[in-house]
């Protein structure tokens, strides 16, 4: 896998990888940037928010379910001192529908312990951990 970033100009960077795809990152006004954009250590957690998600709508599509909504939400504390790398990130899976507890927390398993590799590289620096919410359906 190969990427590019190449400055756009103050903080602002621009990130191109293999697909052609291209992602602004900035940095906060404190330190030189204009805030237009997410910072880096945001992307992370993006990252691993899309890298899960996928892994699981996947897996749960092959259990051949039907929801209509889901999500992650995604929190993570810092260290305090220079690198601040991420310590602790927590997850929220969240779901809408009628989804088997046991289905769903297979899925998420599934996709933090073995097919994720997002966390497979933040795990030997963070402690993950997660939580889930199956909710009625928004017809209802």
């Amino acid at each position: 896998m190969k990427a590019r970033v190449k400055l756009a100009g103050g903080m602002q960077f621009v990130g191109r990888a293999e697909s052609g795809h291209a992602v602004l990152m900035d940095a906060a006004p404190g330190v030189g940037g204009e805030d237009s954009a997410p910072r880096p250590m945001e992307l992370v957690l993006i990252g691993l928010g899309g890298c899960t998600g996928m892994d699981v709508v996947s897996i749960l599509r092959k259990m051949r379910l039907n929801w209509e909504r889901f999500e992650i939400l995604l929190e993570a504390e810092r260290a305090p001192d220079h690198p601040k790398i991420f310590t602790k990130i927590h997850l929220v899976y969240r779901i809408w529908g009628e989804v088997p507890q046991e289905k769903l927390k297979r899925a998420i398993e599934l996709s933090l312990e073995r097919y994720c590799p997002v966390t497979a590289m933040l795990r030997r620096a963070a402690e993950i951990t997660y939580d889930y919410e199956i909710n009625p359906s928004d017809s209802d």
